[in-house]
């Protein structure tokens, strides 16, 4: 696959053409992006997949649910559905897509809903008489036809953007240019120990312009570990083997943590969003225990019905995170 996207370079020239005056023809409004009356939050990134996009969805949820009315806005990827969909009874992670399904399962006092055409979400939205108060669009960072009052952009510390290229030998899905969209960067998965000399060798290197608030957050991990109406100890985990079964984009910082607990695991890796096939249902099925991630859970916890199967918790955890909440309100007061 590697080798495959190292031949594939001859195309990113023409791959960087497209996008960049697609850039420029909605910087000079001749194609026209449409804001609205109310305040619309973008969380997204410049790369496929894999920034944290979803923790920090719910981070800013959990800011201000108690005081706005909330609702959430996604494409919904991998969903079996089309158009516009609300989250209610009887929805599911194939309905949404897992990451929505996931906002609907753990918040309730949210709204919910997935479209591909943000335009067609947000209207719809407002057409609802309980209409909200507060958009979150979620991995909307390229959907120009939106202009959203606040882009908050993440980047991962270990694979800056500036230090990748565009797709499809790189992961850029735009020039790193686009980061001047930016009124907010957030470096996500740093190291617990992330010195401040470190931090400002970081602002230099993405080159924060002046009209951007540069944060750092790291992944926490909770102690403990959640099944079907089962809660237990993740250092339980300690006297036992288990398989570990991820389907996110990057594996590698939930691997290391459980390393790092002395735990005894093996792994199976699928992509991202992947679609569990009945055989390999059949097969997680029948392991003794088996701990995935939250988003995984949402996908595998209809289909595997037993009360082996438990996912591990995290949370975005954010350096100066009362300043980032001030911002955040701040702007959804103005």
């Amino acid at each position: 696959m590697k080798f495959l996207r190292n031949i594939l370079i001859i195309v990113v020239p023409i791959y960087f053409i497209i996008i960049w005056v697609r850039n420029v023809l909605y910087d000079l409004g001749i194609i026209a992006s449409r804001s609205y009356d109310l305040p619309i939050i973008c969380v997204g990134n410049l790369s496929v997949g894999g920034t944290g996009k979803t923790p920090m969805i719910e981070y800013i949820i959990r800011l201000i649910q108690n005081d706005y009315k909330v609702a959430t806005l996604s494409r919904g990827y991998k969903r079996k559905s089309t158009g516009f969909q609300l989250a209610g009874e009887g929805s599911s992670a194939e309905t949404l897509g897992d990451e929505p399904f996931q906002f609907y399962s753990k918040f309730k006092s949210i709204t919910v809903s997935v479209d591909g055409n943000r335009r067609r979400g947000i209207a719809s939205l407002l057409s609802k008489s309980d209409s909200p108060e507060v958009i979150l669009l979620d991995d909307a960072f390229q959907h120009r036809k939106v202009k959203a009052g606040l882009n908050i952009l993440l980047t991962t510390y270990d694979e800056l953007y500036v230090d990748d290229m565009l797709l499809p030998t790189g992961n850029l899905r735009e020039p790193g240019s686009g980061a001047k969209r930016a009124h907010i960067i957030i470096v996500t998965k740093c190291p617990k120990s992330l010195k401040t000399n470190e931090k400002e060798q970081l602002r230099k290197k993405l080159r924060v312009r002046p009209h951007q608030q540069l944060f750092f957050s790291r992944i926490s991990y909770s102690d403990f570990i959640y099944g079907r109406n089962t809660e237990r100890s993740i250092y339980d985990l300690k006297a036992m083997d288990f398989t570990l079964v991820t389907g996110i984009a990057n594996p590698r910082p939930l691997l290391d943590h459980l390393k790092g607990l002395d735990l005894n695991f093996d792994h199976l890796e699928f992509n991202d969003h992947h679609i569990f096939s009945e055989k390999e249902l059949e097969m997680i099925g029948a392991k003794p225990i088996v701990l995935t991630t939250e988003k995984d859970y949402v996908r595998l916890k209809d289909a595997i019905q037993k009360d082996h199967l438990f996912y591990l918790p995290i949370e975005t955890k954010l350096d100066k995170g009362d300043e980032f909440e001030s911002l955040i309100r701040t702007f959804i007061g103005s």
